[in-house]
């Protein structure tokens, strides 16, 4: 394993924004869980997920806009992780922290109607029928973010890979809500906004690969 990689995982145990449990899927529910804004953050701020965060540039760019909001990335690569802790760090960003484990286990962290949005930027889009239900916007993983998020809760997806993008489409078009917003070319009609407009590193390199960015925001009613 290379040395820089060995390094960052030993700096980030250090870093008091980050929680990385020891888990499965026999473990008991976190004792975080419904918790986050007292035990974590210290107020009844939103609570609003980046999952998948990678080197946690969304996480910290929207904490940096919104100091009235809580973020918590979410990821189960350290190496890539610790850029945003360090970042967060550096920008004392309080409304920031990340937690570092498999999404197939977002259930035992987060209690039924305790987040407000979930990011998913640029998720792997696992092609292929035989790799559906890998998907972040499967339905076994949309059934997990409906219980955590509240009622009006906003699911965000961007991503460069337009089969995700229509597979998510037309799975959300049989739950109960809103489609608030839906375009396969998030900068070419001008749909970006201040917060969908930040770009991360991999998506820059996809837009000057040519790409076009999709993004979908829904709203689910409960």
């Amino acid at each position: 394993m290379p040395k820089n990689k060995l390094k960052r995982w030993a700096e980030m145990k250090t870093f008091g924004n980050v929680i990385e449990p020891e888990v499965n899927f026999h473990s008991p529910d976190s004792e975080l869980k419904g918790n986050w804004s007292e035990k974590i953050f210290g107020n009844n701020n939103p609570v609003i997920l980046e999952l998948g965060c990678g080197k946690g540039e969304y996480t910290t760019e929207l904490a940096k806009r919104h100091p009235n909001k809580n973020f918590i990335g979410v990821d189960i690569k350290g190496a890539r992780m610790w850029k945003g802790a360090k970042t967060a760090l550096e920008n004392h960003l309080k409304n920031a922290a990340f937690l570092r484990i498999r999404i197939e286990l977002i259930e035992k962290f987060f209690a039924q109607d305790e987040v407000s949005e979930i990011w998913l930027t640029f998720p792997d889009p696992q092609p292929g029928k035989s790799n559906a239900n890998r998907r972040l916007t499967s339905p076994a993983f949309i059934s997990k973010f409906k219980t955590m998020l509240r009622h009006n809760g906003l699911l965000h997806l961007k991503t460069d890979s337009s089969g995700l993008y229509d597979y998510t489409m037309e799975f959300l078009r049989t739950q109960d809500g809103t489609l608030r917003i839906a375009t396969n070319d998030l900068y070419g009609t001008h749909s970006a906004t201040r917060d969908t407009a930040i770009q991360t590193t991999y998506e820059m390199a996809f837009r000057k690969e040519g790409n076009k960015i999709c993004y979908l925001c829904f709203k689910f009613v409960k």
